[in-house]
């Protein structure tokens, strides 16, 4: 789960106030996520430049890297010169700062000579990734880095996905005959939720590589074209398993509440379906309930193996909702 962008800015000034800001952060999410705005903030707090101006020439001692090359590629020429630029001695009380936008897009050679300053970073610097593809980054890289997921600003803690998953779960509560039939039905349902999450992410990315191919096309190669086409390719997957773990997160959300009800547990995960989990838990013993969960943790695990989607789907259901 991320961060909203002001809980994490939160997090890093506490972070600065007791001197614990570590030296490198890879700071990840989605397009509109406030990645950007996120590094300019902190920018601004360790370094006293005004964050709207961060990215302009106005800043002082504030170095950053983005794609610019032909190819679309951060080049190890741009990670030499900030290299450079941060064995430079600081202003008093001032921090150095680079910040590397689309991190994801650094050639090997130049993300090699990155890694070099990630070990030895300089003396009164803060190094700040920003990607929304952290899983395209070496390993080396980010074990180096304090990660900062963030969620986009304006997501409500519920996804529209968990919401009707959530109505469709309460809609259930009220059957009492528990059948295969009921099971597959649900399962269907679930299937069709998930269907809806690809196509929008594809739809999203698909937009987001034309909006790429009109503004950049006739100043890069067609290598360039190929790699964003697969980068948008691994990021509509990446997204599609993010918001596919945060339904099965909702339907453990769903169970623990069923639990906590029989439990004679006041909190809820789900306070809006606290009549509906109340009532399976009238009609299903603790044991039964456990039994559930466990079928929903072999179901992680599945989807977390690569096992067939669907197939794993349909198993659990019928484990948890066939009576």
């Amino acid at each position: 789960m991320g961060f909203s962008r002001t809980a994490a800015l939160g997090y890093l000034r506490r972070a600065h106030e007791q001197n614990r800001l570590a030296h490198a952060y890879l700071i990840s999410g989605s397009q509109g996520s406030g990645k950007q705005l996120l590094a300019a903030e902190l920018a601004s707090l360790v370094n006293g430049t005004k964050a709207t101006d961060v990215f302009s020439s106005k800043a002082r001692e504030i170095f950053v890297a983005q794609p610019q090359s032909k190819s679309r590629r951060i080049v190890i020429g741009q990670i030499r010169n900030i290299e450079h630029a941060l064995q430079m001695r600081a202003s008093h009380g001032r921090r150095k700062v680079a910040i590397i936008s689309d991190a994801d897009r650094l050639q090997p050679q130049a993300a090699n000579a990155f890694l070099k300053t990630l070990e030895e970073p300089p003396k009164d610097s803060l190094l700040l990734l920003l990607s929304a593809l952290p899983e395209a980054l070496p390993d080396t890289i980010v074990s180096r880095c304090i990660a900062i997921p963030l969620a986009p600003d304006d997501e409500d803690k519920n996804k529209p996905e968990e919401q009707k998953l959530v109505k469709l779960l309460q809609g259930t509560a009220r059957e009492q005959n528990w059948n295969i039939q009921h099971a597959y039905r649900l399962a269907q349902a679930f299937q069709r939720l998930l269907r809806l999450i690809r196509d929008q992410i594809k739809g999203d990315t698909d937009e987001a590589l034309r909006s790429e191919e009109a503004r950049y096309g006739n100043s890069t190669d067609g290598v360039w074209l190929e790699e964003r086409e697969e980068y948008y390719k691994a990021l509509t997957e990446s997204l599609y398993l993010q918001r596919r773990a945060g339904l099965i997160e909702t339907l453990f959300s769903w169970w623990t509440d069923v639990l906590r009800s029989g439990n004679g547990v006041d909190c809820r995960e789900l306070p809006n379906a606290r009549k509906e989990t109340g009532a399976l838990a009238k009609r299903f013993p603790t044991t039964e309930i456990l039994r559930k969960l466990q079928r929903l943790e072999e179901l992680r695990d599945q989807l977390g193996r690569n096992i067939q989607e669907a197939l794993a789907i349909e198993v659990a259901f019928l484990g948890i909702f066939a009576g």
